[in-house]
């Protein structure tokens, strides 16, 4: 069976997850977490359609509940005292570096999102008044939005290239000559790693949805990595969804047979304000998560 160009991007993006037990001898809650995250990586695999705002969120939870158990890990002595004493701490710089990259990743999608969120709420406030000639006002609105859009799209696939290079890294290093328990602390550090820019890449391939209104030749990266089956039902996500809507209102009065696609535009710009209020919430939590793992991090010196 041939796989859909969705199913081969994201394979593309995702690595194998194939953590030692032996990490957490007495506690198998590393494994369930990983199986967790395996299970929600197969379903967008396997998946022909884009992916959603809420399934992304549910990545973010994920990996949130990922970087618990490697808090865990950790705060373990045994793991401390192997990370301190290895070269001076030189794998524990090396952790600390990549959580700041993380960290400003994650802050800048929430920033993007609150950005977009704003103005999808100052077009839902416009779209549900009745009465009078709101063209001016709505155009407005909708011209800031799609100012907000562009921006987005700029500063995402800036974002992007940073995770690709970051990605490299850690691909090219190459194994440290320890003991066999530190080993494993290793793969597991950097199978997160990899992890965590793979549900990051999908945050912001979502707030950087083709418009539906540009030529075929633009954003042909992005396109490539969130393309679907044409004979799929929903051909774009949450804000590909409102930006086809977004062209009906146009040429929207309130004299013509339009009301439609006002009710249209009202209905998708509720589901995209609640999406992006699940990946709010969601990179919230992982930030926080980000920084107990950065502070548990540097406690280590402190060993």
């Amino acid at each position: 069976m041939e796989s859909s160009p969705s199913s081969t991007s994201l394979q593309y993006q995702f690595r194998s997850i194939s953590l030692p037990s032996r990490l957490h001898p007495h506690n198998t809650r590393i494994d369930f977490e990983l199986n967790k995250f395996k299970t929600w990586q197969s379903s967008l695999v396997s998946s022909t359609v884009p992916t959603s705002g809420e399934t992304i969120r549910t990545g973010l939870v994920a990996l949130t509940d990922l970087y618990s158990c490697v808090e865990e890990l950790i705060q373990s002595p045994t793991t401390q005292q192997a990370l301190v004493h290895h070269r001076n701490g030189v794998l524990v710089e090396e952790a600390l570096e990549g959580s700041i990259g993380f960290l400003d990743s994650c802050s800048m999608a929430h920033d993007l999102l609150l950005m977009m969120k704003e103005n999808v709420q100052d077009l839902q406030s416009v779209l549900r008044r009745k009465g009078g000639d709101l063209s001016i006002e709505r155009n407005t609105r909708l011209n800031a939005y799609d100012s907000s859009k562009k921006k987005v799209k700029k500063v995402s696939a800036k974002c992007l290239r940073a995770l690709k290079k970051r990605e490299k890294q850690i691909e090219s290093r190459s194994p440290f000559d320890v003991n066999y328990y530190l080993s494993d602390v290793i793969r597991a550090l950097r199978e997160v790693s990899m992890i965590t820019i793979s549900v990051l890449r999908l945050v912001f391939l979502f707030l950087s949805a083709p418009d539906s209104r540009t030529q075929p030749g633009g954003w042909s990266l992005i396109k490539k990595l969130v393309a679907t089956r044409p004979t799929e039902h929903r051909t774009s996500n949450e804000i590909g969804s409102f930006d086809v809507v977004l062209q009906s209102l146009n040429g929207y009065s309130p004299n013509n047979n339009s009301i439609i696609d006002v009710q249209m535009a009202r209905r998708r710009l509720q589901v995209l304000g609640d999406s992006m209020g699940g990946l709010e919430d969601g990179l919230a939590c992982l930030y926080r998560q980000l920084i107990r793992n950065r502070v548990s991090l540097l406690n280590i010196f402190a060993y």
